[in-house]
């Protein structure tokens, strides 16, 4: 890629960036948590699931085991009958066992403000990892790519890559890492209010002058001036 064409790509996701922010200036992680082990646990539950869904189930897992030392001792099946609404259940429930345990033994009971120790937790990848650090610890490391913003990113023709990782890599080059994860945050409230999946309101994104991918067949364009006719 050219470097006239990267800085235009850059100046794009800046101005994309400053009107995410006065469209959702309030916005925020969707999680509800008290302590970082049970943001960890909320976010390894949200895979395949519904934020909305996470909170309605998290109060009474968190209320039976509020930490890392209570999930590592709990009855497995316990667990697994908490969390089972949210899909995939068994998965999620071992892995945030196991990842409870490696907390007690190889972090104190602490989790990790590290991303190369969150890295090592079963069930903990970049996004998972990226969220803990940006919103338990203030640690802007990564950018959190979910489903919302790989597909954003990649219809406002920010990046061409597939992969969350590369995805990633291509947001960090283009954005102030003060803004990595409120920029997932923002993108994120855009993905689900105006730009879905199956039907992108491009009539009313108030990004469609920026977009490569905007439907032009849904916008509507602005009436003519009125002519005046002479006196």
């Amino acid at each position: 890629m050219s470097i006239s064409r990267k800085r235009v790509i850059k100046q794009r996701a800046l101005e994309i960036l400053l009107r995410l922010k006065r469209l959702y200036p309030d916005a925020t992680c969707s999680l509800n948590y008290e302590t970082p082990v049970q943001l960890l646990v909320a976010t390894i539950l949200s895979a395949q699931c519904t934020d909305e869904r996470v909170n309605m189930v998290t109060p009474e897992l968190f209320r039976r085991f509020p930490t890392a030392h209570d999930l590592a001792e709990a009855d497995s099946d316990e667990i697994e009958r908490l969390v089972r609404s949210t899909g995939f259940y068994r998965n999620k429930a071992k892995n945030i066992q196991a990842a409870c345990r490696m907390i007690v033994t190889d972090f104190g009971g602490t989790v990790p403000r590290q991303m190369d120790a969150l890295l090592k937790l079963p069930g903990v990848a970049r996004k998972t990892a990226n969220v803990v650090l940006a919103h338990a610890y203030g640690i802007n490391a990564g950018v959190t790519v979910d489903t919302h913003v790989k597909r954003l990113s990649r219809r406002l023709g920010l990046t061409e890559q597939t992969e969350p990782v590369k995805i990633e890599r291509n947001l960090m080059e283009l954005l102030p890492q003060a803004d990595w994860e409120n920029w997932s945050i923002r993108l994120i409230y855009h993905g689900r209010a105006v730009c879905n999946a199956r039907n992108p309101a491009c009539d009313r994104c108030q990004l469609a002058d920026l977009c490569p991918s905007v439907d032009l067949t849904k916008v509507t364009p602005p009436s003519p001036p009125a002519m005046i006719l002479p006196q």
